[in-house]
């Protein structure tokens, strides 16, 4: 899709979804109502500036029923992800499941997935996040392999399968490594050719060059924090310049820092804040990551249109 046309489709739906979350949501019937706005006052992309800032605090204080939109009828998953100190519960719609899968299955077929691949996914299916890997694999036609959590195991699956993709949160890729290297096979020589490692704390993983070069295989980073309850709003395409946004479930700003002013200059470094535009169960209005990023916004030579952010380094 062309720039105009998705700048315009973007506001139809972010008008929706800022009416529906005012609407539905107590949460931000109160916050909306404490700033002086309302959910119809949408006519520019640029009025989302007016309203508030959600932060990870604001979604671990409130009460998972003051965030959801709908009654538990409307309700097909429910992913509690909280612990005393990270992560917050979802809630997830029939139509919020299949945009996860739309947008994990385009991150996975721009790192080199196919109908062919042998996928290894590492740790078991009790987070829903998981769940969304597995269905979207099985989607693209790979041949999928449920690795478990069993180190033992994961041996015996290296030696038995000749994988081509692995999928995992980044601690247990490092722990994958760690567990070859103790069982002396040689990783280098395994048939792996990409890595979708699942990033909790940081867009991009800081190890990225240790695996690659340890592994021999392409690295390609998937934003997968708690919080937002998702996998795939920013994905690597085989460029591997910065992380394409997925523009049409998600509205990026850049905030400048020590302030809540957008940053001038579109080169300059700034806290991303994404609003969601297609959440039913449990949108997300202005709500800030944390992450230290700027906006890419030239045309990628992949011939994707989504724009690009980038970190503070960047690891080839």
């Amino acid at each position: 899709m062309d720039r105009k046309a998705l700048k315009e489709h973007q506001l139809t739906l972010l008008k929706k979804q800022v009416h529906w979350a005012e609407e539905k949501v107590p949460l931000y019937q109160k916050t909306f109502r404490q700033a002086g706005v309302t959910g119809i006052a949408i006519n520019s992309l640029k009025d989302l500036q007016h309203y508030p800032f959600l932060t990870s605090e604001d979604l671990r204080q409130a009460d998972v029923f003051d965030r959801v939109a709908l009654p538990l009828s409307g309700i097909i998953r429910y992913d509690s992800l909280d612990t005393q100190t990270t992560g917050v519960s979802w809630m997830y719609t029939r139509g919020d499941i299949a945009h996860n899968l739309d947008m994990l299955t385009r991150a996975m077929v721009a790192g080199g997935m196919h109908n062919a691949s042998i996928v290894g996914i590492l740790g078991d299916l009790s987070n829903s996040r998981m769940l969304d890997v597995l269905q979207a694999s099985e989607i693209i036609g790979a041949t999928v392999i449920i690795m478990g959590s069993d180190y033992n195991r994961w041996v015996r699956i290296v030696q038995k399968m000749q994988m081509d993709r692995l999928i995992g949160a980044s601690q247990s890729i490092m722990q994958f490594i760690i567990q070859l290297q103790g069982n002396g096979l040689c990783i280098s020589s395994t048939a792996l050719r990409s890595i979708f490692c699942m990033n909790e704390s940081s867009i991009q993983n800081p190890m990225q060059r240790h695996i690659q070069e340890r592994m021999q295989a392409k690295v390609f980073n998937l934003y997968a924090p708690t919080d937002l309850g998702i996998v795939g709003m920013l994905y690597q395409c085989s460029e591997h310049i910065g992380q394409h946004i997925q523009e049409d479930y998600f509205y990026p700003e850049i905030i400048a820092f020590n302030s809540d002013a957008p940053v001038a200059d579109s080169n300059q470094m700034g806290e991303l804040v994404i609003t969601s535009l297609q959440a039913e169960a449990m949108p997300l209005i202005r709500y800030r990551t944390g992450q230290a990023v700027s906006l890419l916004k030239d045309s990628c030579v992949c011939g994707r249109t989504h724009l690009r952010i980038l970190t503070p380094f960047r690891i080839i």
